[in-house]
């Protein structure tokens, strides 16, 4: 069995990418960076990689992690400025014996010496969204609610696990702000002997419950995929209410090192792309939480239609 699932229908053309290679035999650690990548290429989606939306200061900070569910090595960046493909530096990082999570200049002069691309990451469809935030709020210069972080898990042939996260976080944060992303346990964590899971939302939030690291958790003592995302999501969201009166956004996808996956949120369609061995085509699903369950449909062809829609227009 192999498979993948992400977060977000903006996944969707990388996993049938990703489709092709695992169903070709390649490893989980090439296929889940090839497939993030694609995503961060693309300079439409506002909240990852190129033509993500910058800090306060109009620079784009970024912010990844890769970790290999085999071995548990795990390489992160935060906070990196002009290179392009971080979930890349991420993963070269992974193989360092020490240092694996490099912030600001320090991720930026390893990236640097070890000859990643550099490439200017601010868009001037990005310098528009910037100005027009600006002229909307221009006493108080607060975060967009917009932070879509593109999280993968993936499973191959030899069943090997690897998950990679990749974003370019709140939109207006300060400066040197890094959220759950490229935290481990938090936005990401694998086990090939499990599964893994990614989270995406508000990372302030995710970081108070170590997301992914407790849904794993979970999946080791018997809970399938959806009943581990299920807990995990809907307990933090209680706790939080609780303490505090309010939650932030909580997304999470997972999958087992058997293939089965399972999706948990608190905001409303939440979307999710998977493909698997036996259903490889990948298939954009859409979230919905209905008491203390997820209720999980393929998308209708008119959302789909309105999706292509929406990223055409933004092309012009």
């Amino acid at each position: 069995m192999w498979g993948i699932i992400a977060t977000w229908s903006m996944s969707l053309d990388s996993l049938k990418i990703a489709g092709q290679m695992l169903a070709a035999g390649k490893n989980a650690g090439e296929t889940v960076i090839t497939a993030v990548k694609e995503v961060e290429n693309f300079p439409f989606y506002k909240s990852v990689g190129y033509g993500g939306l910058p800090n306060e200061n109009q620079e784009v900070e970024l912010d990844a992690a890769y970790m290999n569910g085999d071995t548990l090595a795990i390489g992160a960046v935060g906070a990196l400025k002009d290179f392009a493909n971080p979930v890349s530096v991420a993963q070269k990082l992974s193989q360092e014996k020490v240092n694996n999570f490099l912030v600001g200049p320090g991720a930026e002069k390893y990236a640097s010496i070890n000859n990643f691309q550099r490439k200017n990451m601010l868009t001037e469809r990005a310098k528009g969204f910037y100005r027009q935030q600006i002229q909307q709020d221009s006493q108080t210069k607060r975060p967009y609610a917009g932070h879509d972080t593109v999280g993968m898990v993936c499973l191959d042939q030899q069943g090997k696990m690897t998950t990679a996260t990749s974003t370019s976080g709140l939109f207006m944060k300060k400066a040197g702000r890094v959220g759950d992303s490229p935290v481990a346990g938090s936005g990401f964590y694998v086990d090939s002997q499990v599964g893994g899971a990614s989270a995406t939302g508000l990372g302030e939030d995710i970081m108070k419950g170590c997301l992914s690291y407790e849904i794993v958790r979970l999946m080791s003592v018997g809970k399938t995929p959806q009943e581990a995302c299920e807990q995990a999501v809907f307990h933090l969201d209680q706790q939080l209410r609780q303490r505090r009166g309010t939650a932030g956004d909580l997304s999470v996808v997972a999958m087992d090192n058997r293939g089965r996956w399972g999706c948990a949120t608190n905001i409303n369609d939440f979307s999710l792309v998977v493909a698997t061995q036996t259903s490889p085509d990948p298939i954009v699903y859409v979230a919905n939480a209905v008491g203390q369950h997820m209720e999980i449909k393929p998308a209708s062809p008119q959302w789909l239609e309105n999706y292509f829609a929406a990223r055409g227009a933004a092309k012009q």
